[in-house]
């Protein structure tokens, strides 16, 4: 390796971002109990083979609130395996730790002298992981307490009303990069929603400018873990209501892939969404490949790489309306029956031939939805009982809908304060 290439390298601060990994869904399934967590341990295969400096992860690590004593040993299992080891941390944390981890330690896992932390996790919680009950405790916070993930970005609310909360940023070094984390675990969005629009709800600290370096040196993330799409605008967070001085955003709980980034106009940041790395819902938006992100920042410039999951369970989806389709008599169910057979073995054909190649066959996921209007349902069960051992879901394959009658429309608190 050239010195110019090395020295490169030791200014450049390397992260690998996923989101919605849901721990322990479907645990009780026979055929996709094991999903989240291959899933999860490829993302952190991924991780050690690229060499990055941490994990960061935007929410719902977990799928419940109170996981499994088997969803939580596993977890530990796979962080202890991946992230427990000689690797030389190359970045330090600058800001003032008690502030970024209110927890009994008070500091990044990496710097306690009884454990060697290879691989850093950051994350925040989601809303499946979220704190609660009188201690305020996420599943999340065992891993904490255990030094094999970094929760951050936990608020109390405090007061009645809105409240108030103040987001500090861990202040992380690598080289000459700097780089100002910022992390917001969930809150109801309707709460949330009306925080923001409420003067110095919500408080942004950001870094002083110190001697030999400027405020604008730094490079602001933020990860956060909310609605995005605007079905109903006060149940989702609109991107305008975030700080304009940001320059990338990790988007969680949106389970859609939308891993490029994307910029918002007027704003002056970037949005990535990665998505969930397990489907939780057979819609659409899961169906799409999934993805993880490498994103390499030095100074204020920063490439982003997106790296596709192998290891995710093949779905396919399709959405048939029967009035449309000619050779389907609405008194004759027996001519539905073929018409939907006949789509769903085209997409489990569609299934196999994309997963030609890989090491190990997996049974996919199918979903048909179904616009029935003017047509009587069939059993889904029963439908699906012709394609157990074909289908990872054959008791859902179908879901039925009704088309609707109208037209849908340094050390130390080095931080000054930005309100908004």
């Amino acid at each position: 390796m050239g010195d110019s290439t090395r020295e490169d390298m030791n200014d450049t601060l390397r992260v690998l971002v996923a989101t919605d990994c849901h721990l322990g869904y479907m645990e009780k399934d026979e055929i996709r109990r094991h999903d989240s967590f291959e899933s999860f341990e490829e993302i952190c295969s991924i991780a050690e083979k690229k060499q990055v400096d941490f994990v960061l992860l935007g929410g719902d690590l977990f799928h419940e609130n109170k996981p499994s004593r088997s969803t939580l040993v596993r977890a530990v299992e796979i962080l202890r395996q991946y992230c427990l080891n000689d690797r030389p941390v190359q970045f330090q944390v600058v800001s003032d730790q008690t502030l970024n981890f209110p927890n009994r330690f008070g500091h990044v896992n990496y710097e306690d002298p009884h454990f060697n932390v290879g691989l850093p996790v950051f994350t925040i919680h989601g809303n499946h992981d979220d704190p609660a009950g009188v201690d305020n405790l996420s599943a999340v916070d065992i891993l904490s307490a255990c030094n094999l993930a970094n929760y951050f970005g936990k608020m109390d609310l405090g007061g009645s009303g809105v409240g108030q909360i103040t987001v500090y940023p861990i202040l992380i070094r690598k080289g000459t990069t700097s780089v100002a984390l910022y992390g917001l675990g969930n809150i109801r969005d309707e709460r949330l929603n009306r925080m923001f629009q409420t003067p110095h709800a919500v408080q942004w600290m950001r870094p002083e400018a110190q001697e030999g370096s400027e405020i604008s040196d730094w490079f602001n993330i933020l990860v956060l873990h909310q609605n995005r799409i605007k079905t109903n605008p006060k149940n989702a967070i609109n991107e305008h209501f975030l700080p304009r001085f940001l320059d990338f955003v990790v988007w969680g709980h949106e389970h859609e892939c939308l891993i490029d980034p994307q910029e918002v106009p007027g704003m002056g940041f970037h949005i990535t969404q990665p998505g969930s790395s397990v489907a939780t819902s057979l819609i659409d938006g899961e169906s799409k490949p999934k993805h993880v992100l490498l994103l390499e920042i030095k100074g204020n410039q920063y490439r982003p790489t997106k790296i596709p999951l192998h290891s995710v369970r093949p779905f396919q989806y399709a959405e048939v309306v029967l009035k449309d389709v000619p050779d389907v008599d609405q008194n004759d169910q027996n001519s539905i029956l073929e018409h939907l057979d006949k789509v769903v073995r085209n997409l489990i054909e569609k299934a196999d031939k994309l997963a030609t190649g890989k090491s190990e066959a997996r049974l996919p996921l199918v979903r048909l939805k179904v616009d029935y209007s003017g047509f009587t349902t069939i059993n889904p069960q029963r439908f699906g009982q012709k394609y157990v051992g074909k289908v990872a879901n054959p008791q859902d394959i179908l879901i039925f809908s009704k088309a609707s009658r109208t037209k849908s429309r340094g050390e130390g608190k080095i931080f000054y304060q930005y309100g908004g």
